[in-house]
């Protein structure tokens, strides 16, 4: 099979090297792709988000296989106009990636059909949204843009003031465009966060192998919000007893409530968690391979990818046996100085090989260009550093004694990765 994956950062270098794997797989594409994606895949300057673009370049490399990966291109349509042209697609349809193409709509879909969520207020003017913030008069709350915002949409205010600010900035600024146009006010909830991706045709659905992501900036959970900065997979607050509650009042909810809509969702489907006091409840949904948690889950599945794929698009998911290797797996962001502010690009990088890997790690990049035989910075998290061990400490020392050995100027990294994990386990 020869397959186009379209993206261009460390998830889509991540379902590029596990589909490498598959002896089906004769020739793997991408499209943007980044500096360590064309050292393994044919690379090709289509914008991720260039429905025409993609679908020209799929049709012109006579690919067998499209595999959309990141959030916008599914939420604009780009796996209807792949289908309507008969080519094999993974991914959820436009009507289906609803679910993270508005939180609006998934928060109503939560509360229509009773699936455990965070109590919700939603807003598209910021008088009414202050004055309710104000009579709730509840600290931390939380301030979410309706649309996408490069994962960056939500403002968690610790006081009045920087709950008004945000809605202000929000509704009436538009400080993420339109899709801060209207927004969601919710409660605070607290609890062990925990990442669980799933494969689902729509009528089937299996969880992955659970994680774990590290959002803030700084070691200790400090500074802004970023779109990640490490992983660790399993997560160890995600027991059997949870899983297994989650399976019934989360997951196959969800699947049923979606085709209840009219939106069967096929594709992977990713559940942000966080096991508070009453239970499991959804944070959110991603409609998609969350970044970077496919860095530390996909090296652990132990089935061909691609088989997986195709099931989902003919709807034979459940004749898949999908197996998990009995491993831990660490991986630790390499930032750009200033993160996730403003940076500067095309910083060269040191201490690869041709391929842009190092011993003892597999080096998935994210905002990388490779230009004249060199690797240089492009974008804010630049690469994440990812290994497998026998347990988390393994996989832990493993990875930053890789991170060791990697240098660009500027570079920002947490040191604490997979430290409240650690904890967890010992207790």
């Amino acid at each position: 099979m020869k397959i186009l994956v379209i993206g261009g950062g460390g998830r889509e270098h991540a379902i590029i090297m596990k589909l490498s794997e598959s002896k089906r797989v004769e020739k793997l594409y991408c499209a943007p792709g980044n500096g360590g994606i064309s050292r393994y895949a044919e690379c090709f300057n289509v914008s991720a988000t260039d429905i025409d673009g993609q679908v020209k370049l799929a049709k012109q490399l006579g690919v067998d296989m499209v595999v959309v990966a990141p959030d916008d291109p599914l939420v604009l349509g780009m796996v209807d106009a792949l289908n309507a042209e008969g080519i094999m697609t993974f991914g959820p349809d436009k009507a289906a990636a609803i679910i993270e193409g508005s939180k609006v709509f998934s928060k109503d879909l939560m509360k229509k059909y009773g699936i455990p969520t965070a109590k919700y207020e939603v807003f598209s003017d910021s008088a009414s949204a202050i004055e309710y913030i104000k009579k709730e008069n509840t600290y931390p709350t939380v301030i979410k843009a309706d649309g996408l915002a490069l994962g960056k949409g939500v403002i968690i205010a610790q006081n009045e003031e920087e709950a008004v600010t945000a809605v202000h900035e929000m509704i009436d600024e538009l400080k993420f465009g339109k899709s801060s146009a209207t927004v969601v006010v919710e409660e605070f909830l607290t609890g062990p966060e925990v990442s669980v991706l799933s494969f689902t045709d729509g009528k089937t659905v299996v969880p992955m192998i659970s994680s774990m992501d590290h959002k803030r900036a700084n070691d200790n959970d400090e500074g802004l919000n970023t779109g990640g900065m490490g992983t660790i997979a399993p997560n160890p607050y995600y027991t059997d007893e949870v899983a297994k509650e989650c399976m019934e009042k989360i997951f196959l909810p969800t699947i049923e409530a979606m085709n209840k809509e009219g939106r069967t969702f096929k594709g992977c489907l990713y559940f942000g968690l966080m096991i508070t006091k009453r239970g499991p409840v959804v944070i959110e949904y991603n409609c998609r391979f969350g970044d970077p948690e496919t860095q530390v889950v996909l090296p652990l599945l132990d089935t061909d990818l691609c088989d997986i794929f195709e099931a989902i698009y003919n709807g034979t998911l459940a004749d898949i046996d999908i197996k998990w290797k009995n491993e831990s797996c660490a991986c630790v962001v390499m930032a750009s100085g200033g993160y996730p502010l403003s940076y500067p690009k095309g910083i060269e990088m040191h201490g690869f090989d041709e391929k842009g890997q190092v011993d003892g790690a597999f080096v998935y990049h994210a905002g990388t260009k490779y230009e004249n035989g060199k690797f240089l910075t492009n974008g804010g998290r630049v690469i994440g550093v990812t290994s497998t061990g026998t347990d988390l400490p393994a996989a832990l020392d493993k990875a930053y004694a890789a991170v060791k050995k990697i240098s660009f100027d500027g570079a920002h990294y947490r040191t604490d990765i997979g430290k409240r994990a650690l904890a967890a386990v010992k207790s």
